[in-house]
């Protein structure tokens, strides 16, 4: 292999498979990175069996071939050349890369390209195609809900299910539930699957914030799923087993309705936290108590309280409502909606948050019970 390529490419298509690499692996070469010329470039692949990411470099190319090599070494030396420079890079001896880049030369010993586990290419018709932004942005506004304990595995995923020209998305943790809907750009029969969070999270890293497509391709075996742009591969295995059923916990009704400004309710959230982190990280949100058309945001600990108003329009019965100050400032910073509806059926009921103007979201949060 002899092949020659921009150092701001490589660098950049490392970063991207890195993401992927194994680190508690006990296979050696899920350590490393895949490195093999094709089609007038170098193909990067890295997996740690769960999620393969491939990234096609633009080169040169003088002679064929492929070999694996530790992917944070090779990260770390290709980071520190000259920015600009060209790298060429040449395989001696059969499992040693020798890396040139202007008066810098670097020698790696790697372990043999047929060792590295198979990753699917992509297939050449989409199961479906859907909009980079509005996949990345419903991505942000649901895995963060995903469970990250492992005792329930399924909820470490999103349950993700294609019904026509919609893809409905759906996050759930013991606590919280994130449902985001969104048009795919072809219809889909109806169908079901769960990919693990964090997948997703790689996933919305390499998407950018275009209207450009990104393919999806379902496996026929309905064990993984691919996600195609323009230069970059992402392969995720499934989870099995059957997603709970979180419409049964969205109310759909309620006793009390406020409209607040999420920047104010984030704030005030924020500061209560400072003080509920000594004390379970329980807040209280007032919601028109006594007829005041307000939220206030409190927080009582050995250590001292706090005490936040927030502007708001309230419909409907005042009621006062405990949460863990974390779930609301999750929600609060990662949907980006200027107001939001707090939609409450009294103090041990969930509450639901809705974004004024987008339908298309829902996120509940369990109350936490107090002893006043």
């Amino acid at each position: 292999m002899n092949v020659s390529v921009m150092q701001e490419n490589l660098a950049r298509g490392l970063s991207v498979v890195s993401r992927a690499v194994s680190s508690r692996s006990t296979l050696p070469v899920l350590s490393n990175v895949l490195i093999r010329t094709e089609d007038a470039g170098l193909k990067l692949t890295a997996t740690n069996l769960e999620i393969g990411i491939t990234y096609w470099v633009p080169g040169k190319i003088d002679s064929d071939g492929a070999i694996t090599v530790p992917a944070k070494l090779l990260t770390d030396i290709v980071a520190g050349l000259p920015a600009g420079d060209r790298v060429d890079l040449e395989l001696q001896a059969g499992d040693t890369l020798r890396i040139r880049c202007g008066r810098f030369e670097t020698h790696v010993k790697g372990i043999d390209a047929e060792e590295f586990p198979a990753i699917p290419a992509a297939a050449e018709r989409p199961t479906t195609r859907i909009s980079q932004k509005l996949l990345r942005q419903a991505l942000t506004e649901t895995t963060f809900a995903a469970a990250s304990d492992e005792a329930r595995p399924i909820l470490t995923g999103v349950l993700c299910r294609f019904e026509g020209d919609l893809l409905t998305l759906a996050a759930a943790d013991n606590y919280r539930i994130a449902v985001k809907s969104i048009p795919t750009l072809d219809p889909v029969e109806e169908t079901s699957i769960v990919v693990p969070a964090r997948s997703l999270n790689e996933l919305s890293r390499v998407l950018a914030d275009v209207d450009d497509p990104v393919d999806v391709v379902l496996a026929q075996s309905k064990n993984q799923i691919m996600f195609h742009l323009e230069g970059i591969d992402l392969v995720s295995r499934l989870i099995d087993g059957q997603f709970p059923n979180y419409q049964q916990v969205v109310p759909k009704s309620h006793t009390t309705r406020s409209v607040i400004d999420r920047e104010d309710l984030l704030k005030a959230v924020r500061l209560a936290a400072l003080i509920a982190s000594s004390a379970a990280n329980i807040v209280k949100l007032g919601v028109g108590v006594d007829g005041d058309p307000s939220v206030v945001v409190t927080a009582a600990a050995e250590v001292g309280d706090n005490e936040g108003k927030v502007e708001a329009t309230v419909e409907g019965d005042g009621t006062t409502i405990a949460f863990n100050a974390r779930y609301l400032v999750d929600v609060l910073q990662n949907v980006s909606a200027d107001q939001f509806a707090l939609e409450l059926n009294g103090p041990l009921s969930p509450g639901v948050f809705r974004p004024i103007g987008d339908d298309a979201y829902t996120h509940v949060v369990m109350p936490v019970r107090t002893t006043s």
